[in-house]
């Protein structure tokens, strides 16, 4: 079930307006539990206003809806949970290796996971990324079009599926994990976040609000899973959140935080929206994977 949290108007036009100045979702966070909001009502409310940006939903206006935490059997509206894609129990065959889920969270289908990519594979992944990274972008919502926006702070580059030996192996290894075919994969992504930056709370599925998003959707079905694993250690920050429920995932280097959002009937999982805390100390970096309903075809 869900809860009603209610708040001023006026409220709502100052988080709106510090977002439009470039404001980060983590500092009005912070500012609500100054002001003795609670950290979950806090999350929702600031979340409800970047998914109004986003083109995802419509701008709040007093009110927000909050997933109670604790009630079994019940999701957001619109979603209706299945079986997960994820094998279950405490190790998943990976191929190559066994891998270990350390937590397990059923709405949104979630699962923290341990020795997904080993410390050597880390380090040549960071290598062969370095010299490769652009300004990250986001989707515009209304146009399709990828732009650099504040809210994404970090730096990032696609290996081409299969691209080498290395990606290869991994690629494999994770679609075994996400138990689709490996051509369902989009191209890992490497991203870096520097010391201070992260990213404001963002759903991956592709929201059909623009030509090139429904194209991608006619061509390769929905995203419909992500793995996102950690490359590095990080000293201070960097925790991967998901807002609508409350869960962190600190990041460790050879751990993955894995989430699924589309279901059989093609409906999205609004509590999977998600975000990187800042790194306050030393930085931050992660390779992820997007998988679709059907064989990935790029533009």
């Amino acid at each position: 079930m869900t809860t009603q949290i209610r708040f001023a108007p006026a409220l709502g036009d100052w988080i709106l307006r510090q977002l439009q100045q470039g404001e980060s979702a983590d500092a009005l966070v912070q500012v609500l539990q100054e002001r003795k909001v609670a950290q979950q009502a806090a999350h929702a409310i600031v979340a409800a206003f970047v998914q109004a940006r986003l083109g995802t939903a419509p701008l709040p206006v007093d009110t927000v809806e909050l997933l109670d935490s604790g009630s079994p059997g019940e999701s957001l509206p619109g979603y209706r949970y299945e079986t997960p894609r994820l094998a279950p129990g405490p190790s998943i065959d990976a191929g190559d290796r066994t891998i270990r889920a350390l937590a397990r969270a059923e709405r949104p289908v979630l699962a923290v996971l341990d020795g997904v990519i080993d410390a050597a594979e880390c380090e040549e992944l960071i290598a062969m990324a370095r010299g490769r990274l652009k300004p990250s972008t986001v989707t515009d919502a209304t146009t399709g079009r990828d732009v650099i926006a504040r809210q994404r702070t970090s730096f990032g580059m696609f290996f081409r599926p299969f691209q080498n030996p290395l990606v290869a192996g991994i690629d494999r290894r994770i679609a075994r994990i996400m138990n689709l075919p490996p051509e369902n994969g989009e191209g890992l992504q490497v991203l870096h976040y520097p010391q201070g930056t992260g990213s404001e709370p963002h759903f991956d599925f592709l929201v059909p609000s623009n030509d090139a998003n429904r194209n991608s959707i006619a061509r390769s079905g929905q995203r419909v899973s992500t793995l996102v694993t950690y490359l590095n250690d990080v000293a201070q920050g960097g925790e991967t959140i998901f807002p609508a429920t409350g869960w962190t995932v600190s990041p460790v280097r050879g751990h993955a935080v894995y989430f699924e959002y589309c279901n059989s009937l093609g409906e999205l999982d609004h509590a999977s929206l998600h975000a990187s805390r800042a790194v306050q100390t030393g930085e931050k970096w992660v390779a992820t994977k997007w998988m679709r309903a059907r064989p990935f075809v790029s533009a």
